[in-house]
């Protein structure tokens, strides 16, 4: 039975990314609670990207949802930057830079009228803009794919498994290669998503109340700066 509806979607890939923030602050990532917590957390990156795809096919204003995502783009850019690298000014911009990339993705392709060679290589400089956020590439790549096979279920989770399985390699390759294969294992979370995607969420958008449309823009830097001042001055 489909019981999801878009906002729990959305809580539910909030508190993932909770789990997930609070185990690189606190939780030995090698550790079997960390990879745990990881684990989970990697349900946060792939359920952004399908909601920043269907934000973009249901919205009634392209260019304001663009222009929100820009606005706290920037204003996560410090709290971003201290809870990754610890100081600010630095190049980390958090996942919301890299679906504001996203959206500008999908507005170039779906919108415009350039040659498709010239389309791809600006998906190609998105991409690379995108390393320095969270979810480099994947949340990119991703509603990007979605969008081009909107009429084709089975090649959108086609696109999903096939650049995920390439983003999974090219993470754990280096803990396997330095002998520590268990390191990373944790990424296979995100295998996690399609059965929630295909079996649990009905598609309807549920309440329609401001609160859960700006809750995630409010949440995301703040518990990041929450998160970087306890570690850096509590414990």
């Amino acid at each position: 039975m489909k019981v999801i509806n878009r906002n729990a979607l959305k809580y539910i890939a909030i508190v993932a990314m909770l789990i997930d923030h609070i185990a690189w602050a606190f939780v030995p990532t090698e550790s079997v609670l960390g990879q745990v917590m990881h684990f989970f957390g990697r349900l946060t990156g792939p359920t952004m990207a399908y909601m920043l795809y269907e934000g973009y096919i249901h919205t009634k204003n392209v260019k304001k949802y663009a222009i929100r995502l820009g606005i706290f783009a920037i204003l996560s850019w410090i709290p971003f930057s201290l809870f990754e690298l610890g100081f600010w000014p630095a190049p980390a911009f958090g996942v919301i830079w890299t679906l504001f990339l996203a959206l500008l993705i999908l507005c170039m392709w779906d919108r415009t009228n350039l040659p498709k060679a010239v389309k791809v290589i600006l998906v190609v400089i998105a991409c690379i803009l995108s390393i320095l956020g969270d979810w480099p590439i994947f949340d990119i790549l991703w509603p990007l794919f979605l969008f081009i096979y909107r009429d084709n279920y089975r090649k959108q989770w086609r696109s999903f498994y096939i650049i995920i399985i390439a983003e999974v390699v090219c993470i754990m390759s280096p803990s396997v290669i330095s002998g520590h294969p268990f390191r990373s294992i944790f990424q296979l979370g995100a295998f996690m998503v399609p059965p929630i995607l295909m079996y649990l969420y009905n598609g309807e958008p549920g309440s329609r109340n401001a609160f859960h449309k700006w809750f995630f823009y409010v949440f995301y830097p703040l518990h990041l700066l929450i998160i970087w001042a306890l570690k850096t001055y509590v414990f």
